[in-house]
């Protein structure tokens, strides 16, 4: 039973109204993707042994990128790990993945979920691109992942470019 005059049960705890933490934020329980690039030794049984310290410590799996034709300097198989956790088993599982011996190229959170090509003609050499190019990137949820321009009539004529933007979901 409740002792609110509204009849809403209360929340356990000491959580404000707004569900935030005590301490403000939701960081340390809230789950979010993260990102690992892994150096794997091409020999049955490697990439399982990759994926058990994030499944035994309570990541979720999201996707699993290994293009195993393509090799590192070093002569081993690229893999990119996609997941779920919470800042602090991310971090664990990090550190459990290099406990391991895997080697860890690269680990961080995923900033963007989204992505989306945009087909630009026109004269764009001569009404400054790279001024679109900053105004993109000072948004902050967005960011240019790739541009491709072509010129085939010189700076002077109409030319086209791609660009490949990353955004935040929704």
């Amino acid at each position: 039973m409740s002792d609110r005059v509204d009849g809403a049960p209360e929340k356990e705890g000491n959580v404000p109204e707004d569900g935030a933490s005590p301490d403000g934020g939701h960081a340390s329980t809230t789950p979010s993707t993260h990102t690992v690039r892994l150096e794997l030794v091409d020999e049955p049984g490697q990439l399982l042994a990759a994926l058990h310290p994030i499944a035994d410590n309570g990541g979720n799996l999201l996707s699993i990128y290994h293009e195993r034709g393509n090799k590192t300097p070093r002569g081993r198989i690229p893999v990119e790990v996609d997941f779920e956790a919470t800042a602090e088993r991310f971090e664990t599982i990090v550190e459990a993945l290099r406990e391991a011996g895997v080697n860890v190229m690269q680990a961080g959170t995923e900033r963007y979920a989204e992505e989306v090509t945009v087909l630009l003609f026109g004269h764009l050499i001569d009404t400054d691109l790279s001024d679109t190019l900053s105004r993109i990137e000072a948004c902050e949820s967005a960011s240019v992942a790739d541009v491709s321009l072509a010129a085939p009539q010189g700076t002077e004529e109409a030319s086209s470019a791609r660009l490949r933007l990353e955004a935040r979901a929704g």
